[in-house]
């Protein structure tokens, strides 16, 4: 029991100060679209603003998204939930967190796909590819870039996916552990 209470303390600590350095993302979307917005006005428009504030959003949506797990903040049918006494909640969140786990998992195959992809690997082993490049065995092929007239390498954007997909999972695991707690009547 003192493992899970230290863990949930660690991730729920490294998630609640990216959370809220996250939080003035948004800022920075304000200043990218405002740029956006003049430059159109009164300069030549610049080409990378509509792209910028669009990877800016994807940091800001998934480095934040396990902070507003921990809050309890998402979204949530509250009809019969509300009501529910905190053991029986427990009980539901016990359940339901292992289909977002699993969930995650998907996701983050995904994203380690496309990342090792945006890289210039071809492969279908990701994860040996990116055991790859740190050995030496591998190498950066041609990279991925965007379509648009700015045509910024998209893997850095792909990076950020990971690692937001990493957090929530470790936040996610953080929630089943208060959950088990709760139900075995511990405090956390």
């Amino acid at each position: 029991m003192r493992f899970l209470r230290g863990y949930i303390r660690r991730i729920d600590a490294m998630n609640r100060r990216i959370g809220r350095v996250m939080m003035y993302g948004i800022f920075v979307l304000m200043g990218v679209l405002l740029w956006s917005t003049v430059s159109k006005a009164f300069f030549v428009p610049s080409l990378w603003t509509l792209e910028m504030a669009q990877f800016v959003m994807v940091g800001y949506y998934i480095l934040g998204g396990p902070y507003s797990l921990q809050l309890g903040s998402n979204v949530r049918m509250d009809l019969l939930y509300g009501d529910w006494s905190l053991r029986r909640k427990a009980w539901f969140d016990l359940f339901t967190v292992c289909f977002l786990i699993f969930y995650l998992c998907v996701l983050l195959y995904g994203a380690v796909s496309s990342t090792a992809y945006s890289l210039g690997y071809w492969g279908t082993e990701p994860f040996s590819f990116f055991g790859g490049l740190v050995t030496g065995a591998e190498e950066i092929g041609h990279m991925e870039q965007s379509s648009s007239a700015w045509r910024p390498y998209l893997w850095p954007i792909k990076v950020v996916m990971i690692v937001g997909f990493v957090l929530m999972l470790l936040q996610c695991l953080s929630e089943l552990a208060k959950d088990v707690l709760r139900l075995k009547g511990e405090a956390i």
